[in-house]
């Protein structure tokens, strides 16, 4: 096997870019700005120019590099071929071929998603597990299944959506997706402000949430955590929901851990906890005793998991 490999994990606002030794020790990591003028025609210009000086400057020749492993926010099949991306202006795009074309070296594409799953399944929170789902709890509900080390991307790369199960009839705001009852508005850490205001307009109960404008779900964590009413409601329906729709998940993919991960994890045990409580309650018996770990890589999540895409393709 060569001996290194670049990770670029592609967001709205910023390109992550990280080099690593393909035993998963990160060299070194660094960002640049996404250029979504002109539908994003200059992203992969960008990206093969950044690769191609830094291969210079390290003295690193192609022939020991095992590829480009990249993720996208977006679905894409085949490894290879995103099928649309609004976030940064794409619509069909062959990813692999045409970034291997400017750079000739190998590349795999990735869902932002699905790579941040295997990156924690191979040095985060999932890391010693083959069947993993992780879920991303932030402004919405990603997720990503791996089975047997593979992620799960589906006839249309949009396998591991668990944001958008649906969760709740009778539901009667609107889901980002056009939808309504999907869990991304419960577990979310818009869903659960959401939630959090729902009980305080409610009235009747005095909440230190009260009268805050700004609210967050980190407030809403950390009233919990205090003890206070309105945010122990909140995180139990949370966990009713997103624990009940993990154990559905679990009657198909029979994982040995889920992974929680995005800004809502950050809360700690009483996240996990708060999920694994219905988790255990309605999950079939012979799933109930998956573990629950916590996030390990933070926003390098993506970078690590595009790198094992390189690995996977050995």
């Amino acid at each position: 096997m060569k001996e290194y490999g670049f990770g670029v994990d592609i967001g709205g606002t910023t390109i992550k870019m990280s080099l690593f030794e393909m035993s998963g020790h990160m060299v070194d990591n660094w960002e640049i700005p996404t250029n979504t003028a002109d539908n994003g025609s200059s992203i992969l210009d960008d990206v093969a120019a950044v690769i191609e000086g830094r291969l210079v400057q390290d003295g690193i020749s192609k022939e020991s590099v095992e590829g480009i492993g990249i993720g996208v926010p977006g679905p894409v099949i085949q490894d290879s071929v995103v099928t649309g991306c609004v976030n940064i202006g794409w619509d069909r795009v062959d990813v692999a071929k045409e970034l291997g074309a400017k750079t000739g070296l190998k590349v795999r594409v990735g869902n932002d998603a699905n790579v941040a799953a295997l990156g924690e399944m191979w040095q985060g929170g999932g890391k010693g597990y083959k069947n993993v789902v992780m879920i991303t709890l932030g402004t919405g509900v990603g997720g990503g299944i791996i089975v047997d080390g593979h992620i799960v991307t589906g006839s249309n790369g949009a396998g591991g959506e668990i944001g958008h199960t649906f969760v709740e009839e009778d539901e009667e705001e609107i889901c980002g997706c056009g939808k309504r009852g999907c869990l991304e508005q419960y577990a979310s850490a818009t869903g659960i402000v959401r939630l959090a205001r729902r009980a305080l307009a409610a009235g009747g109960r005095e909440s230190s949430l009260r009268g805050m404008e700004d609210l967050t779900a980190k407030d809403v964590v950390d009233a919990a955590k205090a003890g206070d009413e309105i945010g122990l409601e909140v995180m139990d329906k949370m966990g009713k929901v997103l624990g009940t729709a993990l154990a559905n998940v679990a009657g198909i993919i029979d994982p040995e851990v889920f992974v929680i991960g995005g800004g809502v994890s950050k809360g700690g045990s009483i996240v996990t906890e708060s999920i694994r409580k219905y988790y255990v309650e309605r999950a079939f018996n012979a799933c109930r005793n998956a573990d629950f770990a916590l996030a390990e890589l933070g926003n390098d999540a993506g970078v690590y998991g595009c790198v094992y895409l390189l690995l996977n393709d050995q």
